[in-house]
């Protein structure tokens, strides 16, 4: 019975990832993208898996799912994009077998994640790279350049119309309206809430106070849900500024903010812009935990300064069999070249070699 309300708590996206991976084993060459990409040699695993958590890499997981499952006969991989920190609470309670977080494991969860895994490690593993957009909906306002002292008092309530002296320094020439600003948040407890506002206080001290947290630290704005419903909101919502990931922004046509770097150039949103960010991150797990420390502040010429790398959670050891052959089998497409190949064209960075590397060998660990 236990398992029985686990299950029950996920059904909704069961369903969805059933729908999702309706292909599953299929030998026919339906058009779709997945049937063209990039599969190379898959050690593919039959099981039916659950997972759950970030949403920002909800299309990045959806794709990757879809290809697997079209290579792997009797693969079903179940995935509820319920929010980082809904994640973590759900692998660390034993409902799916890995997790997807838009931060590393605090820590405080280690302790209960080690125990999920039967007392061995909890492992970090960078394997997409979301770059944040700052979005807006403004007629007529293209190419909008912020700071980050700018941005934070925008979401501080400090800037509130839109032809504020602020905005229009770092905007010569734009014509911007007098019209309110309308800040949107996540609702719900979010990995990109953390790194947004981890940027801020990192960048922009003096005028953003607040610590960085998965639940947005103030009443400025108004709160969406997860990232669909605050692409949604920021869509309807004439005078609109949020934050979020860029396949979000891609997907809904939504107008990006060009951010100013550590080197004082205002950078444009690219899956190359924010891979350069990456690529100077330091590794700050050990052993084959591969956490990594984003410096926001960097200098790297060209580089997109907001950007978040989302993990997969999974057990060094300690799942039952069936799972973790699965999780070793789906997690190495994923890290493999041609898994990464895939991200591009949904709007994300792929991981930078550099890092990469170190996560094809934390996954081949895996046992």
């Amino acid at each position: 019975m236990k398992n029985g309300s686990r299950l029950a708590a996920l059904g909704g996206v069961v369903i969805a990832g059933a729908l999702a991976l309706s292909a599953c084993g299929s030998d026919d060459n339906s058009s779709g993208d997945a049937s063209s990409a990039p599969t190379g040699d898959i050690d593919c695993a039959k099981a039916s898996v659950n997972a759950a958590g970030s949403s920002a890499q909800k299309n990045a997981i959806e794709e990757w799912t879809k290809i697997y499952a079209q290579k792997c006969a009797g693969a079903n991989l179940n995935y509820n994009p319920s929010g980082s920190g809904a994640g973590i609470q759900a692998f660390t309670s034993g409902q799916v077998a890995f997790a997807g977080s838009d931060s590393a494991l605090k820590p405080e969860e280690t302790g209960p994640a080690k125990q999920r895994c039967q007392g061995n490690n909890a492992l970090n593993l960078p394997m997409v790279v979301g770059p944040v957009a700052v979005v807006y909906n403004v007629q007529g306002v293209d190419g909008l350049k912020l700071s980050s002292e700018t941005i934070a008092s925008i979401f501080s309530g400090k800037i509130k119309t839109w032809n504020d002296p602020a905005i229009a320094k770092e905007n010569a020439g734009a014509k911007l309206p007098s019209s309110p600003i309308k800040p949107i948040y996540r609702s719900d407890e979010s990995g990109t809430t953390e790194n947004f506002t981890n940027y801020l206080h990192t960048t922009a001290p003096k005028v953003w106070t607040w610590e960085k947290a998965k639940k947005w630290p103030n009443s400025t704005g108004q709160g969406a849900p997860k990232s669909d419903g605050v692409s949604s909101q920021v869509k309807s919502t004439a005078g609109a500024i949020s934050y979020v990931e860029l396949s979000y922004a891609t997907n809904n046509k939504l107008q990006t903010a060009q951010v100013k770097n550590g080197a004082g150039e205002y950078t444009a949103l690219s899956p190359e812009s924010a891979s350069k960010a990456v690529a100077g991150a330091q590794v700050v797990g050990t052993g084959n935990d591969v956490a990594l420390k984003i410096d926001y502040t960097t200098k790297e010429a060209g580089a997109y300064p907001i950007v978040l790398v989302t993990y997969e959670i999974a057990c060094e050891k300690g799942l039952p069999a069936e799972q973790s052959k699965f999780v070793k089998s789906f997690l190495t497409y994923t890290s493999s070249a041609d898994g990464q190949k895939v991200l591009t064209g949904l709007g994300y960075a792929p991981v930078p070699d550099s890092v990469l590397t170190k996560v094809q060998a934390s996954v081949k660990a895996l046992s």
